[in-house]
């Protein structure tokens, strides 16, 4: 009864006017810029990020939400007309997407690519209703050791699964909590780091580091990347109509990718590229006619496109209950809770349900925006793949210009910005993950509370880290993983360079 109840007061709060308009903003952005190549969702939300601070706090997660899950139905678009992955959860799709394009069926790819993302979306949500209020109830019985312990090891799946290089992944949280210990200290009231400069007296704001190191890095690699224009297509009705034969073959994939994706996104430091190379990697084992992939197959198409858009959703789950991101974009999501005031971690149900409830809501609500608007503006995407770069370029910059400068009126912060965006450009060419900065970032404050009110309850006593069960648990879990992943990494490039060598 209570969960009936729960779903009704989410409706209730998704159906209102200003909600359902940053719903609709939100997917309809977020498949803009999906659709463009290699703007994925952290650019996305990092250049809109600013639009949010104006709104009310259920309205700013719905509007981020929109985009980054409007961001994943976009990427699949120029994967299959261009073979150019609007996301780096796009990239599987092309394998299979841009060859049935040239035997012309691009309809039938973008018309299956939005019913399977509908599809594992659909799924994810269902999950999250049922098991988010459960981790949260367990999670209220924690600490400030607990939480310690499992921001930690957050961190550290985070940087280390997902990281070509575990160690650099490493580096680069440290990186974000040091920028994260900028400005004065709430406790003691020193100023640490500021060198004299008044504006980061309050530390650095997250706007300028999230649109330096995804908005403008990503900008500029794509502008000095060489583009193949977009030819103009002609995509009739008739055409994305799948026969009986094609729509029996996909529901397999489409059920195997969903439960990879759901599993894949629950877990911190996965996130929905992984899923999909997962998931694809599956459809090809489990195939009669392996040959079949990479030449057009519909289940390479229908599997990855179900299993990123289920992990995408199902991402929120610990995020929202937990307070811990699993990658860059949740920390967003996390940063933006915390910019409105609302303190994440269980509380946020049972203090904020009109929020949460509401948010899950969203969820069905845009998805079928998504669904609905999806393909009838087919013609539109494919037309807008035409702007040259060069023309779109200095607009975007321009907007997180602007964008920076609205936060505090501060030309500091349009500074902040090309600092970030050269140390991101630096980065990409360095092969340094710009995510783990971020999680780092956002999570380092909360981790200095955590540990120093900890310390405070237990008078200086460290052993009160493993002395807890469950702390102690999160922190053996956390150096294992280190170990594991330092160790795993190098046998890895061993392993590829014999490969490579009896190739």
């Amino acid at each position: 009864m209570d969960s009936m109840a729960n779903i009704v007061l989410g409706f209730q709060t998704a159906l209102g006017l200003t909600t359902l308009l940053a719903c609709a903003a939100g997917v309809l952005l977020g498949t803009f810029i999906g659709v463009l190549p290699g703007m994925g969702p952290m650019a996305a939300i990092s250049i809109l990020l600013p639009l949010t601070f104006y709104l009310q706090p259920t309205d700013a997660l719905v509007m981020l939400a929109g985009i980054y899950y409007g961001t994943q139905y976009g990427g699949s678009t120029a994967s299959i007309l261009l073979n150019l992955p609007g996301t780096s959860t796009s990239v599987v799709t092309c394998l299979d997407g841009y060859p049935m394009a040239q035997q012309g069926r691009a309809g039938l790819a973008l018309f299956i690519t939005t019913i399977a993302s509908f599809f594992g979306a659909t799924i994810a949500i269902i999950v999250m209703t049922i098991c988010a209020p459960v981790l949260a109830r367990v999670a209220l019985g924690f600490g400030s050791p607990e939480y310690f312990s499992m921001m930690v090891l957050g961190l550290v799946a985070a940087s280390t699964i997902s990281a070509e290089s575990p160690l650099r992944g490493l580096a680069m949280v440290v990186f974000g909590l040091l920028l994260g210990m900028v400005g004065t200290d709430v406790m003691s009231g020193e100023r640490r780091f500021v060198f004299g400069l008044q504006p980061l007296f309050d530390g650095i704001s997250l706007v300028p580091i999230a649109m330096g190191l995804f908005g403008v890095a990503e900008v500029v690699a794509n502008y000095a990347r060489p583009r193949e224009s977009a030819t103009a297509r002609t995509i009739s009705w008739r055409s994305m109509i799948p026969s009986r034969s094609e729509m029996r073959s996909s529901v397999g994939p489409a059920l195997r990718g969903t439960a990879v994706g759901v599993g894949f996104g629950i877990l911190p430091g996965t996130g929905s590229a992984i899923a999909s190379f997962i998931a694809y990697a599956l459809e090809k084992r489990v195939s009669k006619d392996p040959s079949r992939f990479g030449r057009g197959a519909i289940e390479g198409v229908v599997a990855p496109e179900a299993s990123n858009n289920a992990a995408a959703q199902a991402a929120f789950i610990p995020t929202m209950t937990l307070g811990i991101p699993g990658d860059g974009v949740m920390a967003l999501m996390l940063a933006a809770l915390m910019i409105h005031g609302i303190i994440p971690g269980p509380g946020v149900i049972t203090s904020n349900p009109e929020l949460f409830w509401g948010l899950i809501a969203s969820f069905w609500i845009g998805n079928v925006l998504l669904l609905i608007l999806n393909i009838p503006l087919i013609g539109i995407w494919v037309r807008m793949l035409s702007i040259p770069y060069h023309v779109l370029a200095p607009s975007i910059l321009f907007f997180m210009c602007i964008g920076a400068f609205s936060i505090r009126n501060l030309s500091f912060d349009v500074f902040l910005v090309i600092i970030f965006g050269a140390v991101g450009v630096a980065m990409m060419r360095l092969r340094l993950p710009a995510a783990p900065v971020l999680l780092g970032f956002i999570l380092g404050p909360l981790i200095e509370e955590h540990l120093r009110r900890a310390l405070l309850i237990a008078r200086g006593d460290l052993s009160v880290f493993l002395t807890q069960p469950i702390s102690g648990a999160f922190l053996c879990m956390a150096i294992f993983l280190t170990i594991w992943s330092l160790t795993a990494a190098p046998r890895q490039r061993m392993r590829e360079r014999r490969l490579g060598a009896r190739a």
